[in-house]
């Protein structure tokens, strides 16, 4: 079997970040894969794709309306190289994929990483009208597929929720090397991996640092990332007086030192799908301290795995972290080992891997 996945960009976000890593532990033997993506600025992923023998094609489009016209470039590889099953991923791969699998007579399917909610009216429509050309959805997790039940009412195509994964195996404390951040022998460390935009509201993480340094001095930050509001970020932690004691790592293809380094993971998101950083870092013993948006509390249950306070309430993040300081001796340690065992007992890779294989061979002989 071949199937070709289509993605706007190869770089380090979540949902670029799976493909490699599931490409890893598939079945190459039996199935065939390739890649097609269209940002190529953005190619931290192909290396490890290709390395693991995925054969990766840039079509280069600087806007949204160059991504559309490929339709027709992609439904010819999909002939010229005998594609059986097309897998898109976030919504304008998965317009243009829809587009070129109705041209190629190929079946498609899309996976849904966000909630509908938070799509610009544009994306919302066009994702919305081109939904019923493909065979299957699979939603990252219950809240994204609710989201989508909830904007698009139709029975087809189905929506099967396969939850999102990472590799335990690898993503382990044991044999990881911690870089050289500079950061005082004993000190606690709290920090997050996540793209520079809106809605991970890194300006309020970045708030709640400031404030409960005030309170713990021997707290350290580490933000490990890159992306449109870079400079706003940094400016805003020059403001709060936090450049000795946070470190910006920028973009990183390999992350695990990093979370080697953290004792605390904390997100502050407005919205998510199921974030994969989060995975990670609860694999690697990362107590986790987040806003209770889209997956996450799917994934951390509070006061058992780590703490979780409401969406609309972020800087209740500081009462939360103060909580756990507190009370580091006591609960630090049972929450490092239920975070990761968390995650091996209900977000394995392996289990993705097997249930997107199942999909793979149902929607390709039924095509």
């Amino acid at each position: 079997m071949k199937v070709l996945h289509i993605i706007k960009s190869l770089g380090r976000g979540g949902a670029e970040m799976l493909l490699p890593e599931t490409l890893a532990l598939h079945q190459t033997q039996q199935i065939e894969f390739h890649y097609i993506y269209f940002l190529p600025w953005k190619n931290q992923m192909v290396a490890a794709i290709e390395a693991n023998g995925g054969k990766v094609m840039c079509m280069p489009a600087s806007n949204n309306l160059q991504l559309i016209a490929k339709a027709s470039a992609i439904a010819a590889y999909i002939k010229q190289h005998q594609i059986q099953v097309v897998h898109c991923h976030l919504p304008w791969a998965g317009i243009v994929g829809r587009i070129a699998g109705r041209m190629a007579k190929v079946p498609v399917i899309y996976t849904e990483h966000n909630k509908w909610e938070r799509y610009h009216k544009a994306t919302y429509w066009l994702n919305k009208i081109t939904f019923p050309w493909q065979q299957l959805v699979v939603a990252v997790s219950n809240d994204v597929a609710e989201s989508i039940q909830k904007h698009y009412k139709a029975k087809q195509p189905k929506i099967s929720t396969i939850l999102n994964g990472v590799n335990t195996e690898k993503f382990t404390r044991k044999g990881t090397i911690p870089a050289n951040l500079h950061i005082p022998a004993g000190a606690l460390v709290i920090g997050t991996v996540s793209v520079f935009r809106i809605q991970k509201r890194l300006d309020v993480w970045l708030s709640v640092a400031a404030a409960l340094r005030q309170i713990h001095p021997h707290v350290y930050f580490i933000i490990v990332g890159d992306g449109p509001l870079r400079e706003m970020i940094h400016a805003k932690a020059q403001a709060l007086g936090l450049n000795d004691v946070i470190h910006f790592a920028g973009l990183q293809e390999e992350v695990r030192p990093y979370f080697a380094w953290m004792d605390v993971f904390m997100m502050a998101s407005e919205f998510e799908g199921l974030p994969i950083a989060l995975l990670e870092a609860m694999s690697m013993g990362c107590i986790p301290v987040c806003t209770n948006a889209g997956g996450i509390g799917e994934v951390v249950r509070h006061q058992q795995e780590g703490l979780i306070v409401p969406v609309q309430e972020p800087m209740l993040l500081v009462q939360a972290l103060d909580q756990l300081i507190q009370q580091w001796d006591t609960t630090a340690c049972q929450f490092a080992n239920a975070a990761r065992a968390r995650v091996e007992d209900r977000f394995s890779l392996t289990a993705m891997v097997k249930s997107l294989e199942e999909v793979y061979q149902a929607v390709g002989k039924s095509a």
